[in-house]
């Protein structure tokens, strides 16, 4: 997902996306501490993007104010 994509997005889809994002990155780290991934760069990956997602529905909130 870009960040164009994102900002397409309305805000209960980005909502629901961070939740299902968040669980997956937490399972993916369960995973890796268990057993290594294939590519451990997924989890830098995937908290990039979860930040990225939270960071537009901080600047809506904001400019909603």
């Amino acid at each position: 997902m870009k960040k164009e994509e994102i900002k397409e997005m309305s805000t209960q889809d980005l909502k629901d996306r961070l939740a299902q994002m968040e669980q997956e990155y937490a399972q993916l780290k369960i995973n890796h501490s268990i057993s290594p991934l294939d590519n451990p760069s997924k989890i830098t990956a995937d908290r990039k993007m979860i930040a990225r997602v939270k960071t537009e529905l901080r600047q809506r909130e904001l400019n909603n104010k």
